[in-house]
């Protein structure tokens, strides 16, 4: 089977969140398998520099402007990607989206649609090879949908949504400058409330619609979680399936992780964590001691739930614990965190950058993990942590309430618990959360089963991509 995966990101290419480690990893995955599989990803500054054996095939015109096409392959299993390469779109500093003073490209409606609109004809056999699957990977890439549903000849079409609360909405003026055809100006295809999005190419045009947990296709079809797309999602119920992302266990394996001080298995879980915990007590400046160690890792954003931790700062306060923080985000979010370590340097440690080397030796350390999630379509680090024997202390909601099963009584007598999930979006509810995870690890043989229990877990792309293959078949 032959697969054209499309996304604006691709973790070893450009990586801005979680969609690059999937874009990167689900067709990693499918390609082991023995399916022919492309990813195809506009070219960045530098893109072309980090394939092996990078060629020019063609020249593909869209608008007026042309796009290079060019073919190599990223690591070591040789996953073939090709490159959309219009030097006026995508030759900028920044991440894919944003100046390096991180404001929105103005243009990205004009840059993502011709983009889209190049891996259409892509799709379409423009580079002497056609899939027989085109799988888009959010809004940036919704319109190839579209484009692609119009011909006559064409690849099944699969959409997954990673984030619906990101949609590419833009006006009348960008559809008419785009050239869309004036029939998609209707609530029935990209129209939005006097306006349209990106987004809705792909959920109205594409044969199957999947995310990425099927708790998280579940919630938006609701109200609360639909970001106003919940009504296209209940009518298209019947197309949107959830299938659970999967994390990269070679990259995340405590047993031979380079970038940790002592690698470790379940076997050796109890010995080796302290000595994770005090290698990065050292690095940070915190003192050594064996307190609990709880970590929070992600973007500081109303979604992940930072600002409830500091809603929470005078309960957590009372508790003997350290705090480590390596997150960034919106400013308000990081001068309060930063204003907690300065004032509390022996208890709290907050770093602010995106820092991967960083995150794996704190997932190491750990003792608790906590993702307080408004809402988590699937959610990557709990799954991390679990790997790790980190206990994540979460909000049940979205992939976070499909990847972590709560210790309770009966999860505990059955050795499946591996994880606290706590039921609101409050300070109140994370701080009894929280407070549950401690008073789990204070007891060693019941912590020792939680780690073990967690470490047990498959989180691999195997079953993802199998999952794939078995939708793909059935299109």
């Amino acid at each position: 089977m032959k697969v054209l995966h499309a996304a604006s990101e691709c973790l070893g290419i450009a990586k801005t969140g979680g969609l690059a480690d999937v874009v990167a990893a689900l067709p990693a995955a499918q390609h082991a398998m023995g399916m022919d599989v492309r990813v195809c990803l506009p070219a960045y500054p530098g893109a072309r520099e980090k394939l092996n054996d990078a060629r020019t095939l063609c020249t593909i015109t869209v608008r007026d402007t042309p796009f290079e096409l060019i073919e190599g392959t990223l690591g070591a299993d040789g996953l073939r990607i090709w490159l959309l390469d219009c030097p006026p779109l995508f030759d900028r500093p920044g991440d894919p989206y944003r100046t390096p003073e991180g404001y929105e490209h103005s243009d990205n409606h004009w840059r993502f649609g011709l983009f889209s609109e190049a891996v259409s004809l892509l799709a379409l056999g423009a580079g002497d090879w056609q899939p027989d699957v085109l799988h888009l990977h959010d809004w940036q890439v919704g319109l190839a949908a579209a484009w692609t549903a119009r011909a006559p000849q064409r690849p099944r079409i699969v959409f997954t949504i990673h984030n619906l609360a990101y949609q590419g909405v833009f006006g009348r003026d960008v559809f008419d400058a785009l050239g869309l055809p004036g029939e998609w100006w209707q609530p029935q295809a990209l129209e939005f409330y006097g306006r349209f999005a990106f987004m809705k190419g792909g959920l109205y045009f594409a044969d199957a619609i999947t995310t990425v947990s099927p708790n998280y296709a579940r919630e938006i079809q609701t109200l609360e979680f639909g970001w106003g797309l919940d009504g296209v999602l209940r009518e298209r119920a019947s197309v949107l399936t959830g299938v659970l992302n999967g994390i990269d266990i070679d990259t995340w394996s405590p047993t031979r992780d380079p970038l940790i001080e002592r690698n470790y298995n379940g076997a050796t879980v109890s010995s080796a964590k302290p000595v994770n915990k005090h290698a990065l007590q050292a690095e940070l400046g915190l003192p050594q001691s064996d307190v609990p160690m709880v970590v929070f890792i992600g973007r500081l954003a109303a979604q992940k739930g930072a600002d409830l931790i500091l809603a929470a700062r005078t309960g957590i306060d009372a508790l003997d614990l350290q705090l480590v923080v390596l997150a960034s985000g919106e400013h308000d979010l990081e001068t309060a965190l930063m204003q907690w370590a300065q004032e509390q340097p022996q208890r709290v440690s907050v770093t602010l950058r995106y820092d991967e080397a960083l995150a794996h030796r704190i997932t190491a350390a750990a003792d608790l993990q906590l993702m307080p999630s408004r809402f988590e379509p699937c959610g990557l680090n709990q799954m991390y942590a679990q790997r790790y024997g980190t206990l994540p202390i979460a909000r049940h909601t979205g992939g976070l309430a499909d990847t972590i099963v709560d210790a309770n009584e009966a999860t505990l007598a059955d050795g499946t618990a591996s994880g606290v999930v706590f039921p609101e979006a409050s300070a109140d509810s994370l701080l009894l959360g929280l407070e549950r995870g401690l008073e789990l690890l204070s007891a060693p043989k019941r912590r020792l089963a939680l780690r073990r229990a967690g470490m047990r877990r498959d989180f691999s792309w195997k079953a993802s991509a199998e999952r794939y293959a078995t939708l793909y078949t059935k299109l």
